[in-house]
């Protein structure tokens, strides 16, 4: 795609409209803004798939629902990952074909199921007898996969329980939706966002294999859902690559399940879109209290900065202008007034000793679970604006109301 104009959207957390195109570019859009780069969506996007060419990837929607990058990413022929009626309106809206749209969210409201089914999508994840019953009453016929519990170690964001089953609740689960006249279809797992550990997936497909084994080969599950978690990279240490996360994946496939050969399907969110967005800020206040110096930042938790809850993500900063200044450790906090609103205060974060108030700093790889969770209007603060770059409107389809 080329270069030129600029789409500037005000992002809504769930489903952002697309904005106006011009010639101002991300100049004329003030601070907070998201700068997301769709060139890097797309290289992102197809190293992965070269990574995993045998892996139908379904995007994570909730990472980053733009419309231009959905549009980007149906147009290269991805599938998506489903979690609201919001997603699916949006996917739909961006031309995605129904075949390519799938439920992901083992939690869903008996009007969730009845909007999917009515827009054609057939493939739900389920962890629950309830769950499977729903489907069965509301989405007939549908295929399901089973979602395991899976020990999440090395992840950023563990989900400590909240979603997943054993194998024996598996296997049970899978005989209910067969016996309920759905497609008993798929095993998968999550091996946790931001997961730093390749080998979490060899712990996914392990017990995937043990599911197979114990329903036996008549009824085994033809589809394997490896899950998402692929990590970028930030400031707080190293993560691996997708070569190394799919180098990992095919060593257990190989190990655990040799006789197995399933479909494979990943949900990749963040590696796809995290490179692709720069958060640019601007400093308001600097002041000195017992003894540390505390930067605030017209952006925080809730502008778009969820992920630094608990340091979780320490993202890499840069500081236009300020290349070879002598730096110092500070609190970085954001603009609001909720005593939470503090990015920083335990990893060691360094910025310019004299960055001053409207300087500008960048939060680098954060295309990822920044816009869209951004609040609605907190302290009276506007959801932050997404400023596209590196496409022009030729290089996307126009979009029309959605056909649910």
């Amino acid at each position: 795609m080329s270069g030129g104009h600029h789409g500037v959207v005000g992002a809504q957390p769930d489903v952002p409209p697309r904005g106006a195109r011009g010639d101002g570019g991300a100049a004329t859009v003030g601070s907070p803004r998201l700068v997301l780069d769709l060139a890097v969506v797309r290289a992102r996007f197809r190293a992965l798939r070269a990574a995993l060419p045998a892996v139908e990837a379904a995007y994570a929607v909730k990472a980053n629902p733009h419309p231009d990058v959905l549009a980007l990413l149906a147009a290269e022929g991805a599938s998506f990952d489903l979690a609201s009626v919001g997603e699916l309106d949006a996917c739909l809206l961006a031309r995605a074909p129904s075949t390519h749209l799938s439920w992901g969210n083992p939690v869903k409201k008996v009007s969730d199921v009845r909007a999917a089914a009515a827009a054609g999508v057939i493939r739900f994840t389920t962890d629950s007898p309830a769950d499977v019953d729903l489907l069965a009453r509301h989405a007939p016929g549908a295929a399901v996969c089973v979602r395991l519990g899976v020990a999440d170690e090395g992840s950023a964001t563990p989900f400590a329980g909240k979603f997943g089953v054993d194998v024996d609740e598996a296997v049970a689960l899978l005989r209910r939706a067969r016996a309920a006249g759905l497609r008993a279809e798929g095993v998968g797992f999550h091996a946790g966002s931001q997961q730093r550990d390749p080998h979490a997936w060899d712990r996914g497909i392990a017990l995937a294999a043990r599911v197979v084994t114990a329903i036996g080969d008549h009824d085994a599950p033809v589809e394997l859902n490896l899950g998402g978690g692929f990590p970028s990279g930030h400031a707080d240490g190293p993560a691996p690559s997708v070569d190394e996360c799919a180098r990992a994946i095919r060593g257990a496939l190989a190990q655990h399940a040799p006789r197995w050969s399933p479909r494979l399907v990943a949900e990749p969110g963040r590696v796809v879109v995290a490179d692709a967005g720069t958060l640019v800020a601007e400093v308001v206040l600097v002041a000195e209290r017992s003894g540390r110096r505390w930067v605030y930042l017209d952006v925080g938790r809730y502008q778009g900065l969820a992920e630094t809850e608990n340091e979780m993500v320490v993202y890499r900063l840069r500081t236009p202008g300020h290349d070879g200044h002598p730096t110092g450790p500070v609190v970085l906090a954001g603009p609001t007034c909720d005593g939470d609103d503090v990015l920083y205060r335990r990893a060691d974060v360094r910025l310019p000793l004299d960055l001053a108030p409207g300087d500008a700093v960048e939060f680098l790889g954060a295309g990822a679970y920044t816009a869209s969770y951004a609040s609605v209007g907190f302290n009276g603060l506007p959801p932050l604006p997404t400023v596209v770059v590196g496409s022009t409107s030729a290089d996307l389809p126009a979009l029309e109301e959605s056909p649910r």
